[in-house]
């Protein structure tokens, strides 16, 4: 790793559906509009490849060696950035077709697979009639934390729900993560009231940058999800640095790693902490 300490980072927001050529063409535009811009580091959301009925998601899984990841592979060559795809819908070679992995890919400047991050924590949950979903029906569920080293900084990687596990950033953090990832396709419903909370605290308690690419609008997976959007950057004192807003574009933050030891210099909580979960 090299001593890159500051460089500008983006954030894409989209509405994907289940056309996945459209999902395509839609996410190099905008990762190439960022490139443009002079990121160094972009990604996109959770599900960027395809997000509508999920017994068709699992159907559609390939490896990371498939179609998929190859195309953001030579996106990520071609425009010579750290590219994260935020999620897809890996095989998993372990089940018998009913259900698939939810994976981040991270992709070096030389379109090479630098980091995979399968999501922890799956979103099973019954808030009314407007949230209700049972991501595990159709994922399976991963067990191992990732951070990578890359010549960005350190990264940590997560998935959407696992953003209401305080206890994985914690982990992350100790293990020398300077910059969390996020993406996301969180509810309209849960966004509005949790989204920034949740994302400033995660930055807040672990003294990270925090990358959070989302979803926006409704989908076509029969009515079932509207996405709250609002993309955001945030530094390790919990600025918002940049957001999206509602509709699909890119927001754009400098990250200075500068930044993240100073927080820590100033305050140093990992010293202090006491307690440990788990």
């Amino acid at each position: 790793m090299n001593d890159t300490q500051t460089y500008l980072a983006a954030v894409v927001q989209m509405g994907a559906t289940s056309d996945e050529q459209a999902n395509w063409e839609t996410a190099r535009h905008w990762i190439e509009t960022a490139a443009d811009r002079g990121a160094q580091f972009v990604t996109t959301p959770e599900n960027t490849n395809y997000l509508g009925p999920h017994k068709e998601k699992v159907k559609l899984a390939e490896p990371t060696s498939g179609a998929t990841c190859r195309r953001f592979a030579a996106l990520a060559r071609d425009r010579g950035i750290h590219l994260l795809l935020g999620s897809y819908n890996e095989l998993s070679p372990e089940e018998d077709g009913s259900r698939c992995y939810n994976t981040s890919v991270l992709f070096d400047p030389q379109g090479h697979i630098a980091a995979t991050y399968r999501k922890i924590h799956l979103f099973d949950v019954d808030v009314s009639d407007a949230v209700r979903f049972l991501e595990s029906k159709t994922a399976v569920p991963g067990t191992d934390t990732v951070t990578v080293d890359t010549a960005l900084g350190r990264l940590g990687l997560t998935i959407c729900y696992d953003l209401r596990f305080p206890e994985l950033y914690l982990r992350l953090a100790a293990d020398g993560a300077e910059i969390l990832t996020v993406p996301s396709a969180f509810t309209l419903m849960t966004g509005k009231d949790h989204w920034h909370p949740l994302l400033r605290a995660r930055a807040i308690e672990t003294q990270c940058y925090v990358l959070a690419a989302a979803q926006t609008g409704r989908h076509d997976d029969r009515g079932l999800r509207h996405s709250y959007g609002h993309s955001v950057i945030i530094d390790p004192w919990g600025h918002v640095l940049a957001d999206a807003g509602d509709a699909p574009g890119i927001a754009l933050a400098q990250i200075d790693r500068r930044r993240v030891a100073e927080v820590r210099r100033s305050m140093p909580v990992a010293s202090h902490r006491r307690l440990t979960v788990g």
